[in-house]
């Protein structure tokens, strides 16, 4: 059996994230793919952490588990936002049902009215009880795939990656800090020893390309999409603006660096580049937008079990998919169309 090596970029968001789980759940399946890199912004950092850990204490079957304990253990957070309180009128909806509740009604009002700093003694990061269990020996080890976090410093505004030893629970919530439910996380920056304050890694890097372009990796990257990248229907409602919004500003250093790619693969084919002067870069996308377009905004901050569930599968049957169809193309040629993208 001949064994392909790939990369992942994992992107962030919230919740959502289950279908990234469902991907690589039968990604890990086919035992003719090997992960050589991940790079994660958000809920694809902790994806991205908890495969790698899987993959170093004990190989497929492991990242599998633990990927499956990571989301039990998201679908157990009540609400992304705020602490328990107010659990109890939270009944297990479906989806748009959730944004008629008086629970989340209130919810989203406070979110956008207070700022986290404003909770006083009574603030807590929601995840934190979940990151702080993920096993940091595996995430940080030499072993197992080139692991990549990116958060978004809120001082410069620049990107910051975190690698190896740097992984540390404050990185994984940096990256999936948005600061409108979080407050900052601050990590110290090893070069001028300077507190630094970091949000969500999705405004710099959703998920960052460039670290899987190092010459030692394999030039296939599968970018595993959470936000879509179009929707038909202009949004008219407030949280379906705020949205939007979101969407948009999340996708845009994506497709910043699709657009660098599609370039520099121009040059290439059209001899202006000496072969070697650039790495060739084969590009793969799993999606499902029709889903994603058919969920709800609420969805992605109140993880509700059914939905992480029907993520999780539909994740699986995209990957299915994207086998079925362009399987004979890792390693040979993209099998997303960036020229068409950006024609």
């Amino acid at each position: 059996m001949t064994v392909r090596r790939i990369n992942l970029a994992l992107q962030g968001g919230g919740a959502h994230g289950a279908f990234t789980w469902g991907v690589l759940d039968r990604l890990l399946v086919d035992e003719s793919l090997e992960i050589a890199a991940i790079s994660g912004a958000s809920a694809g950092a902790l994806n991205g952490a908890a495969l790698k850990a899987g993959l170093v204490r004990g190989g497929r079957e492991a990242a599998r588990e633990n990927l499956a304990w990571l989301w039990e253990n998201v679908s157990k957070v009540s609400d992304l936002r705020f602490n328990h309180w107010m659990t109890a009128l939270m009944p297990e909806s479906i989806v748009h049902a959730l944004q008629v509740t008086p629970a989340f009604s209130a919810m989203d009002w406070a979110s956008r009215v207070f700022s986290p700093y404003d909770y006083g003694v009574a603030y807590r990061n929601a995840l934190a009880p979940v990151v702080e269990h993920m096993r940091f020996d595996e995430i940080c080890s030499a072993q197992g795939p080139a692991l990549h976090v990116c958060a978004t410093n809120v001082r410069t505004g620049k990107i910051r990656l975190f690698t190896g030893a740097q992984i540390s629970p404050n990185a994984l919530l940096a990256s999936a800090c948005l600061p409108t439910l979080f407050r900052a996380v601050e990590i110290e920056d090893p070069e001028t020893g300077r507190m630094e304050a970091y949000w969500d890694g999705g405004y710099t890097g959703n998920p960052a390309l460039f670290p899987l372009f190092d010459p030692s990796l394999p030039a296939d990257v599968v970018i595993i999409n959470i936000n879509p990248l179009e929707r038909e229907q202009v949004p008219t409602s407030v949280r379906d603006i705020q949205n939007r919004i979101n969407e948009i500003s999340f996708n845009t250093s994506l497709l910043r660096e699709l657009r660098a790619i599609n370039f520099a693969q121009r040059l290439l084919a059209e001899g202006s580049l000496t072969e070697g002067a650039m790495k060739q870069v084969l590009v793969h996308m799993i999606a499902d937008d029709a889903l994603m377009n058919r969920l709800s905004v609420e969805s992605k901050s109140v993880p509700v079990r059914r939905i992480i569930d029907e993520l999780f599968e539909a994740g699986r049957q995209a990957a299915d998919r994207f086998l079925e169809a362009h399987s004979h193309r890792i390693g040979v040629e993209s099998s997303a169309d960036l020229r068409e993208m950006f024609g």
